[in-house]
C-alpha cells in the first residue's frame, strides 16, 4: 500500500441536513454509491468505509464507481489513490449476519475482475477489511485465514472428476491475500489491543498494520473520561510495540461531530491532531459531511491531511486506570437512572440511513446494567434533546486532583467539555442531582446556548405533558443549532 488514507469518509447517520444528492431522508443504495464518488473527487477524502454491519449495502459498489464516474476513476486509481475499506460483521458477535462476511470476502476477487477489465494496469480496488468487536488474535486471524485458504486458495484448486482448476475455469482469485483491521469498541479491548495485535502478527511478514480504536460506543458504554484515557493508553502501547516491533502500526481513530463521541468536526480538526498526534487516520462522519458547508469542509480535510503524524503522547496508566475505573461506575449508574427517558425520546430521533437493528457492542453494557438503550448517536441525540450533554455524566466523581490529571492529560478537556456545557439545562428535572455540582467544580467558562435551551425545555414540557407529536420537530430544530444529531 504506497498511501495510507488520512481522511476516512464512514456511513455513520449523526448529520441533521440531507444530502443535495440524496433521493430520501434515509441514505441508502445508489446513494451511498454517489455518496463515496462525492467524497473522493469534491470533499477530499481518501478512503471510503463501506458499512456491511447492520445496514443492506450495494456489493457492487466497485463496477458501479468505475462504469459511472468513468473519467474520474480513469485519473484516480481505486486502491492507489482512494480506497473502499469493507466493515464486515463479527461472526463471534453477529450471528445472524455471519454468513455476509462469507459473501463479502468473496466478493473482493469480483471487484478486481472489474477494475481489471476497466483498467489492465489496476491495483486491487479492496484489499482491507474492518472487523468490528475484535477481542482476540484468533479474531483476525480467522478472517485473514478464511480468505487466504477458502478464497484465494480457489485459485488452484481442481474440481473433483475434472482436469482443470476453479482458477483456470472461472478466472483467477485476485489479490492472494487481505488485510484485516481490528476495530477494538470496549474499553476493556481498547486497553488490549496492543497485545492483541502483538499476537496476531507474531507468525506474519506484514510490512504495516492499521488497527481501528472505537471513541464513540466506548463512550456510550463507558462514559467520556474513560473512553479517551482509554484511546490514549492504547495509542501509546501500539506506538511503544511498533518500535519494539519494528512494523509500521497505523492507527485509526473514529470520531463524530459531538464532544461525547470524538468532538471531530471541520472547525476542530487541528486541536484533535494535536490531542491524537499518533494517529494516521480520522473518521469523516456524516455531520461532518453535511451539516458544514462545502468550503468548510473542503477546507478542514485539506488542513488534517496536511498535519504531519506524531508520535504518541506517553500517560500515567495506572493512575488513568483508577479514574477509568470509578468514572464508568458513576457514568452507568447515571444512564440507568436516565435509561427510560432515553429510550422514549430516541423514537423520535430522524433516521438518516436504512439500517437494520442492531445486535453488537452494547451488548457489553447490557450484561453490566440489565438495561436496552437505542445506538449511540440516537442516545447521543436524546440526551442532548433533554438539556442533559452525555459528557457531563459521571464527572461528580472527581477529586480535585483529579480534574488537574485530568487537564494534564487530555490537551482539549476543558475545551471538550465547554462545548458540551453550552447545551446543558441546569434547571432541568431530569438532570441527575450531581451534574450541577460537578460543573460547579471544573469551573469551566462557556456560553449558554439560549436558542437551544429554549428548545430543550419545550422538550421537557412535551414529556411532563405527554405530548409526545412535536418531539420530532423539536429535537431536528435543536440538532440544527449543534450541527449534529447527536
Amino acid at each position: 500500500m504506497s498511501h495510507i488514507p488520512r481522511c476516512m469518509s464512514t456511513q455513520h447517520p449523526d448529520n441533521v441536513q440531507i444530502p443535495f444528492f440524496a433521493s430520501d431522508a434515509e441514505l441508502q443504495g445508489e446513494d451511498e454509491v454517489q455518496e463515496a464518488y462525492y467524497v473522493f473527487s469534491h470533499l477530499g477524502c481518501d478512503e471510503q468505509m463501506w458499512d456491511y454491519e447492520g445496514k443492506e449495502v450495494d456489493n457492487f459498489v466497485v463496477k458501479k464507481l468505475l462504469s459511472t464516474y468513468e473519467p474520474f476513476f480513469r485519473q484516480v486509481f481505486l486502491g492507489e489513490h482512494v480506497f473502499i475499506t469493507p466493515r464486515v460483521p463479527n461472526p463471534a458477535i453477529e450471528k445472524t449476519e455471519a454468513k455476509i462476511l462469507l459473501e463479502t470476502l468473496g466478493s473482493i476477487p469480483r471487484s478486481y475482475d472489474a477494475a481489471i477489465l476497466f483498467n489492465p494496469d489496476s491495483p486491487p480496488p479492496i484489499f482491507e477489511v474492518i472487523l468490528p468487536m475484535t477481542v482476540s488474535a484468533a479474531d483476525i486471524n480467522r478472517v485473514y485465514n478464511y480468505y487466504v485458504h477458502y478464497i484465494a486458495a480457489k485459485d488452484t484448486q481442481q474440481i473433483p472428476g475434472d482436469t482443470i482448476t476453479i482458477g483456470e475455469w472461472l478466472g483467477s482469485f485476485r489479490p492472494q491475500r487481505i488485510n484485516v483491521i481490528p476495530l477494538f469498541e470496549g474499553v476493556e479491548h481498547l486497553l488490549n489491543a496492543a497485545q492483541v495485535i502483538e499476537e496476531f502478527l507474531r507468525d506474519k511478514e506484514l510490512e504495516y498494520q492499521r488497527v481501528f480504536l472505537a471513541r464513540s460506543d466506548p463512550a456510550m458504554n463507558s462514559g467520556l473520561i474513560a473512553t479517551v484515557l482509554a484511546n490514549k493508553i492504547a495509542l501509546y502501547q501500539l506506538d511503544q510495540l511498533s518500535q519494539r516491533l519494528g512494523i509500521e502500526l497505523y492507527p485509526i481513530l473514529g470520531m463524530g461531530s459531538a464532544s461525547f463521541r470524538g468532538h471531530l468536526k471541520p472547525t476542530t480538526v487541528e486541536q484533535i491532531a494535536q490531542e491524537f498526534s499518533s494517529v494516521q487516520t480520522f473518521t469523516i462522519q456524516s455531520a461532518f459531511k453535511y451539516d458544514y458547508s462545502p468550503l468548510e469542509v473542503v477546507t478542514a480535510i485539506q488542513k488534517l491531511k496536511a498535519i504531519p503524524r506524531g508520535r504518541a503522547s506517553e500517560v500515567d496508566q495506572e493512575r488513568c486506570l483508577t479514574i477509568i475505573e470509578k468514572t464508568t461506575v458513576a457514568y452507568r449508574e447515571q444512564v440507568t437512572q436516565l435509561a427510560q427517558l432515553i429510550t422514549t425520546i430516541a423514537k423520535y430521533v430522524p433516521r438518516r440511513r436504512k439500517r437494520k437493528s442492531h445486535s453488537g457492542l452494547f451488548g457489553y453494557f447490557r450484561n453490566v446494567s440489565g438495561i436496552q438503550l437505542p445506538r449511540a448517536i440516537a442516545f447521543t441525540c436524546s440526551l442532548y434533546s433533554l438539556g442533559i450533554p452525555p459528557e457531563l455524566l459521571g464527572l461528580h466523581v472527581l477529586s480535585p486532583d483529579e480534574i488537574s490529571f485530568l487537564r494534564q492529560t487530555i490537551v482539549n478537556f476543558d475545551a471538550d467539555l465547554a462545548e458540551a456545557l453550552q447545551y446543558v439545562d441546569l434547571d432541568s428535572p431530569y438532570l441527575p442531582s450531581r451534574i450541577c455540582q460537578a460543573v460547579e467544580r471544573l469551573k469551566i467558562e462557556y456560553q449558554p446556548n439560549l436558542d437551544h435551551l429554549r428548545l430543550t425545555r419545550e422538550v421537557t414540557e412535551s414529556l411532563h405533558h405527554n405530548r409526545h407529536e412535536r418531539l420530532g420537530e423539536l429535537i431536528v430544530r435543536a440538532a440544527s443549532l449543534r450541527r449534529f444529531l447527536g
